[in-house]
């Protein structure tokens, strides 16, 4: 028999009720999360804010236009590399799976990562440099016959499977870091171009990664032909591709080929630094090639992040990608970096256009490993201890955060003034506002949404992220 209904939970329901009927109480709310460069405060909920009618407007340190849209944001994430996926398949059950649930996931202090990057074949963080359709020296496999996606079949598949599990709007792009040797001038790996006369074969063996990838449940967003092709690394896999090459390979192989079996899946260029826009730039002139780009994707290691919207000004029908930034030994101060990867990475990079941001190694373990060759002294976004499976979170964790978390996929980046900071609208109808302060000092800012707004003060050397639905 149901129970009668006793006056205080009568009176919680009535309440309950009473909040559900006035959205523009909740709507009024700004919430905010905090990281402080000293690690006080580490994506912590601070005080809350509230919308009200803005007596002066020109005392607005930030306005915010959710009217003036600009590119649609697919997410923000890291790439699943050899070495984080050997890591994390090399937890026990319980921690792997609340690890993935935490960087994937959105209930609880899950932090969202929607973007992702697997290397197609081996990059320096491998165990070993493969292929998935090596040679012995001297021989060739035109048919492909030998082409199997192996190696990975017990760390990267089970990882990004299990992230997708987690979060099925995660976006998976994927870069070869060379084509197999005996498609190759150096009949090896490393360093090398490829011969003219591989250009087919190697075409036909990215389509059949997108069609393994596939069978597996995994879905190729998009590829690039090539990680770095102007940079010929002596240790690691690598390959040289100049900006003609890439035209005629995308113009007259990959292009059509893909765009016949896997017609979802983008083709971006270059994949390489901001100090060389002209040879991208290149591809893009050749309007055959031009057709099957869909972006141009851009790392982080020279030159200046406005070459993105320089480019974007030159094509604006192609997509910005931002693909691939490391933190490392180099760079030990936490707040400086927090304040870096903030303004740089995630304002910067969007506000020159980029729909997605990814930062390099999802995971490393305590002496920036497994790696063999290349960057010996590079940071994950976590670190795993492996005698113990402890996780540390390191400064690229909470820079990714504060976007990953509040900037849903489907997000527009809207317009904001001043500097350092970058606004959002979700599809759910809520805004995401980062802001950072480099300053040694506290500083007070006003936001003004509207005819509405708020002030607060953000603590020394800090990010900040704001979210709130609707203005009344």
């Amino acid at each position: 028999m149901q129970q009668p209904l006793v006056p205080h939970r009568i009176l919680s329901m009535l309440s309950a009720a009473l909040v559900a009927l006035a959205p523009s109480a909740h709507a009024s709310t700004v919430q905010a999360w905090i990281t402080t460069g000293d690690r006080s405060q580490l994506l912590a909920r601070a005080f809350e804010a509230r919308m009200e009618p803005v007596a002066d407007p020109g005392a607005a340190t930030i306005t915010v236009d959710p009217s003036t849209r600009y590119q649609a944001i697919a997410g923000f994430g890291a790439a699943i590399t050899d070495a984080s996926a050997y890591l994390i398949q090399h937890l026990d059950p319980a921690r792997r799976d609340a690890l993935l649930r935490e960087l994937f996931g959105r209930e609880g202090e899950g932090i969202g990562l929607s973007f992702t990057r697997l290397t197609i074949g081996a990059s320096d963080f491998s165990r070993s440099h493969y292929s998935f359709d090596d040679m012995p020296p001297g021989q060739s496999d035109p048919q492909l016959k030998h082409f199997s996606i192996a190696p990975q079949r017990d760390t990267v598949l089970p990882t990004v499977k299990a992230a997708l599990a987690i979060n099925p709007h995660l976006t998976v792009m994927a870069s070869p870091w060379s084509a197999p040797g005996w498609m190759k001038t150096s009949d090896n790996l490393v360093k090398g171009t490829l011969k003219p006369g591989a250009f087919d074969a190697y075409a036909r063996y990215l389509d059949r990664y997108v069609d393994a990838m596939r069978a597996e449940g995994v879905t190729i967003s998009a590829l690039t032909l090539q990680n770095e092709p102007h940079f010929e690394p002596d240790n690691y896999p690598g390959m040289r591709v100049d900006p003609h090459q890439r035209a005629a390979f995308i113009r007259d192989h990959l292009g059509p080929l893909l765009a016949r079996s896997h017609p979802g899946t983008a083709i971006f260029d270059w994949d390489h630094n901001w100090d060389e826009p002209e040879s991208p730039a290149i591809v893009l002139s050749d309007p055959r090639a031009a057709q099957y780009v869909g972006g141009i994707a851009w790392h982080c290691y020279g030159g200046d992040v406005r070459a993105q919207g320089r480019l974007h000004d030159l094509f604006p029908a192609k997509d910005t990608w931002f693909t691939e930034c490391s933190g490392g030994a180099w760079s030990p101060d936490w707040a400086k970096n927090l304040q870096y990867f903030t303004k740089t990475l995630i304002v910067d990079t969007t506000h020159n256009w980029a729909r997605g941001v990814l930062f390099w190694n999802l995971a490393l373990d305590g002496h920036d490993g497994p790696h063999l060759g290349g960057c010996a002294n590079c940071r994950g976004v976590v670190t795993i201890d492996t005698a113990t499976g402890a996780v540390t979170r390191n400064v690229e964790y909470y820079a990714l955060a504060h976007a990953s978390r509040f900037v849903l996929p489907g997000a527009y980046r809207i317009a904001s003034s001043g500097e350092n900071n970058v606004a959002f609208a979700n599809p759910d109808g809520s805004f995401a506002l980062l802001v950072a302060n480099g300053d040694a000092q506290p500083r007070a800012v006003a936001v003004r949404v509207g005819a509405q707004g708020f002030r607060y003060t953000l603590p020394a050397a800090s990010l900040a992220t704001f979210t709130w639905r609707g203005v009344p």
